[in-house]
């Protein structure tokens, strides 16, 4: 599935439409950091990998920035930890 993830800069969020459905990323910054807050997809667009995207989109961009992500999340938590790609960002 091909998804238009947006990075909305001055809500500090990534987000997409799945089927008219909103689901989204939120995160803060602090000190050359990222942390993820919050990831919702709702039970409609639930099981086709968007959070998974979400995440990925979020550490792909905090790559790019040099930044640490400390995933605060539970499920960026847990993506990140079976994502071993990833392990250099970790805060």
């Amino acid at each position: 599935m091909q998804l238009d993830i947006r990075h909305n800069r001055d809500a500090r969020r990534f987000e997409v439409e799945v089927e008219g459905v909103h689901c989204v990323l939120d995160y803060t910054l602090a000190e050359g950091g990222m942390a993820i807050t919050h990831t919702v997809v709702p039970p409609a667009a639930g099981g086709r990998g968007v959070a998974g995207e979400l995440v990925r989109t979020a550490l792909d961009y905090a790559r790019l920035k040099g930044w640490k992500v400390a995933p605060l999340c539970s499920y960026a938590e847990a993506w990140m930890d079976r994502h071993p790609e990833y392990a250099e960002l970790r805060a």
